[in-house]
């Protein structure tokens, strides 16, 4: 038995609807949808308000609806009619989509002035390039030297 002398909930006694009370609440809201189909086919105006004041209702509930706070720093979402929506407008971008176009425009510029040979790291790389094809010349040049003293050699034996 745990301590403090509390007892589980497993052997509470169990409530079950009868058929009789489920089939009187099915009447009643049948007759509630049936009733409220013959308002709103009346007054569509007092609708709009009704539903209003249910969606804050269905909004605030336990203490929210009891305690009334306007937070400045809350941002809600107000839905915009397609008719408000202006296509035609230039959509603004995020400032991670204007970054990313910064970035890709820059590296392009960084290309086009690489190919140009313009930048250090082309010339570095120029530099590098210019050593490494006078290395393979003079290692070109020896293999040459060395074929034409064996084909010497093979000669006078």
């Amino acid at each position: 038995m745990p301590r403090g002398g509390k007892k589980g909930h497993k052997g509470r006694g169990k409530q079950f609807s009868n058929p009789e009370e489920i089939d009187r609440q099915m009447r009643a809201q049948r007759e509630r949808e049936e009733n409220g189909d013959a308002e709103r086919k009346s007054s569509s105006e007092s609708e709009e308000e009704s539903s209003s004041e249910d969606e804050q209702n269905q909004k605030r509930s336990g203490v929210e609806g009891l305690i009334e706070i306007e937070n400045p720093n809350r941002v809600s979402q107000k839905n915009k009619k397609i008719a408000e929506i202006d296509i035609g407008m230039p959509r603004e971008l995020s400032r991670r989509e204007r970054e990313e176009i910064e970035r890709q425009k820059a590296k392009e510029r960084y290309m086009k002035l690489h190919l140009e040979g313009k930048t250090e790291q082309a010339r570095a790389d120029l530099a590098r390039l210019a050593i490494i094809k006078k290395q393979r010349e003079e290692a070109a040049k020896k293999r040459e030297e060395m074929r034409k003293e064996k084909e010497a050699q093979e000669t006078r034996r």
